[in-house]
């Protein structure tokens, strides 16, 4: 594992670009023990927007590379990196970190780092809706953490007035937003095809000639289906000596659902078989619309020079969005702000997501069984399960089309969606968060029911399970941290206690200590 963040810490394609670059890796985590060094890993993942969760099984390495010609050195370059690895897919504040932290430690190296190290350490955990004040060389680096129940699309929260903070805070308006529109400006026509193939996990590589371009490419688009989780697997910056190099390569089986960044030109040859390959250039912000990208045959993808393009054969299921072009073009006429950009095209993106995934909840929040069959001394019932011919009749009159102007195969689109792995963990983490939602209001159907009348006519054998059973629902509610009131939990403590009470001695013994 070591060894790979080595590997991944440095441009793996020859750069003859002298200064400081940085760029973002993703590391599958080596086998053995997946448990967490952090014991907040379960409040802070329920808490946290699905797509800011912090990883079980992968690592995030954010490089600042320097590269400088020095006659002292044996290769007449100083090269080094500094990296810092982390679950959190928080860019923004890592890369800025390492902006403050790197230039003084190639300067002064390791009692710089044990310094930085230290600080860091009395940092607060991150708590989703807190604002966070993070001190660190002299600097106070503020940052909202975000959270589960902030609105979508909605601007980060003002920032607390913190006049007493001297030095003055340095406010991060984002701990892990890019600038959208700087990153997919060689491709703003085909972003509703980028959309689709990320929507429907489908195999892609960004082939870019520096890591920084393939990391903030692959980050753009695996975030691009926010708030919906992208759940394949995604590289945003790939070398030949990764582990998985032989896996990703073969010619045996069907490329996996991963989106992977590469430099090295080798890998043109190497992953000529995939079904959509991205080739950008250099991206500059010019005055005017960059050059855009063409759509081309996988055939034409054999040199080692071939032009920037999207080598795929995918047909979209909907129509382009012209408006959108226009009012980012009417945008760099005006030189609007990139940031104002991007706002429009995260915008965008995210009413896409939203008409095409709430005919989804609407159609899963249907399956929930009625609050009236939930009784207290029954199971409660089951979810009714996922059809998608019942869903799909539901679209002619609770479509997309209710949301959204664009037109298209719109149940050509769902149909290919119900085959990914993005529907797959969309469906599960509904599902599970359903059944939770009925254990909770079995609990609380519980704690209205009338005990006593029940017990009545029960044999000791009945009451001795009911007990166990109410434990058994007690614990989980407490280990699952269903959405029950902690009102509610006393209750239904307290109702096993009054059952205990009235049975005899010896099974109150027995059950007061199991």
């Amino acid at each position: 594992q070591k060894t790979s963040i080595c590997y991944l810490s440095f441009p793996d394609s020859y750069s003859g670009g002298l200064g400081d670059t940085q760029f973002t890796f993703r590391l599958r985590q080596a086998g053995g023990s997946r448990s967490s060094l952090f014991q907040d890993d379960g409040r802070y993942n329920r808490e946290a927007p699905l797509t800011l969760q912090r990883e079980a099984a992968h690592y995030f390495g954010y490089v600042y590379f320097r590269q400088v010609k020095d006659s002292s050195m044996r290769r007449g370059y100083f090269q080094k990196s500094l990296v810092l690895v982390s679950r959190l897919p928080y860019v923004n504040l890592f890369q800025y970190l390492l902006q403050l932290i790197a230039p003084e430690y190639f300067d002064k190296l390791e009692p710089c780092l044990e310094a930085v190290c230290n600080e860091i350490d009395q940092w607060p955990p991150p708590v989703p809706g807190q604002t966070l004040n993070l001190p660190v060389m002299g600097v106070v680096i503020q940052v909202r953490i975000p959270s589960r129940v902030d609105k979508p699309g909605s601007s980060p929260v003002k920032q607390c007035n913190q006049e007493n903070l001297l030095p003055a805070p340095l406010v991060l308006p984002s701990v892990y937003e890019l600038d959208l529109f700087r990153c997919f400006q060689p491709v703003l026509i085909h972003i509703q095809m980028l959309w689709e193939l990320m929507l429907l996990g489908e195999p892609m590589v960004v082939m870019a000639p520096s890591p920084s371009v393939s990391s903030e490419m692959v980050l753009a688009l695996t975030s691009c289906l926010a708030p919906l989780r992208y759940c394949c697997d995604f590289r945003p910056y790939f070398t030949i000596h990764d582990s998985e190099f032989k896996e990703y390569t073969t010619r045996t089986q069907a490329p996996p659902n991963i989106v992977v960044g590469v430099t090295n030109p080798f890998f043109i040859k190497t992953l000529q078989h995939w079904p959509h390959i991205l080739r950008v250039g250099e991206l500059r912000m010019a005055g005017d619309l960059p050059k855009q990208v063409k759509v081309k045959k996988l055939a034409k993808l054999k040199t080692l020079d071939t032009k920037p393009g999207i080598y795929t054969s995918y047909k979209t299921f909907l129509h382009k969005d012209k408006t959108l072009i226009k009012r980012l073009l009417k945008g760099i006429q005006r030189k609007r702000p990139s940031e104002v950009q991007s706002a429009l095209l995260r915008r965008h993106l995210l009413e896409l997501t939203q008409s095409f995934i709430i005919p989804l909840e609407h159609y899963i929040a249907s399956l929930m069984p009625l609050q009236r069959a939930i009784t207290p001394w029954k199971n409660p019932p089951q979810i009714r399960p996922f059809c998608q011919e019942d869903f799909m009749k539901s679209l002619e009159h609770a479509g997309p089309q209710l949301t959204c102007v664009l037109k298209g195969d719109w149940l050509g689109l769902y149909r290919r969606f119900f085959k990914s792995p993005n529907f797959d963990g969309w469906f599960r983490q509904r599902h599970r968060e359903m059944s939770q939602k009925l254990e909770a209001l079995h609990l609380e159907a519980i704690c209205e029911a009338d005990i006593g009348a029940w017990m009545k006519d029960k044999s000791e054998v009945e009451i001795v399970d009911l007990v166990l059973k109410l434990r058994e629902k007690l614990v989980r509610a407490r280990c699952q941290h269903l959405p029950v009131k902690e009102e509610t939990l006393q209750r239904v403590s307290l109702y096993i206690d009054t059952i205990i009470g009235s049975l005899p001695e010896d099974l109150q013994t027995v059950l007061h200590h199991p």
